[in-house]
């Protein structure tokens, strides 16, 4: 049965959680380097490490949901939700919530098809 809780679910602490999300991209840059790509080319393109932990955050609160992906004003409840039980993520919530950098591949809200 699916939950429509919008909250996340506590699994780790933040540092945890960024730890996971360091070694996530780290092994991330390996793979593109080894691939021979030029880093100065695509760093900007990969989100930070807060911006990856709000992405695992929200993508186990897709999970939770059934996989059923969020419609825009659901984004923004789960974005919001992370940032009231991750102050420390506020930053990186509002950067996925804004207009000023869509052109990032990664970015749910570019790939978003529902509005």
């Amino acid at each position: 049965m699916a939950s429509h809780d919008d909250s996340p679910r506590r699994r780790a602490s933040l540092e945890l959680l960024r730890a996971e999300a360091a070694d996530e991209l780290s092994v991330l840059v390996h793979e593109r380097l080894m691939d021979g790509e030029d880093p100065w080319e695509f760093m900007e393109d990969l989100p930070t490490v807060d911006e990856l932990v709000v992405l695992t955050l929200r993508a186990e609160n897709i999970a939770e949901n059934g996989g059923v992906r969020p419609n825009r004003a659901r984004h923004y409840r789960v974005l919001r939700q992370i940032a009231i039980e991750y102050p420390a993520l506020t930053r990186a919530v509002w950067r996925l919530l804004g207009e000023d950098e869509s052109y990032r591949r990664w970015d749910a809200t570019v790939r978003s098809d529902a509005t």
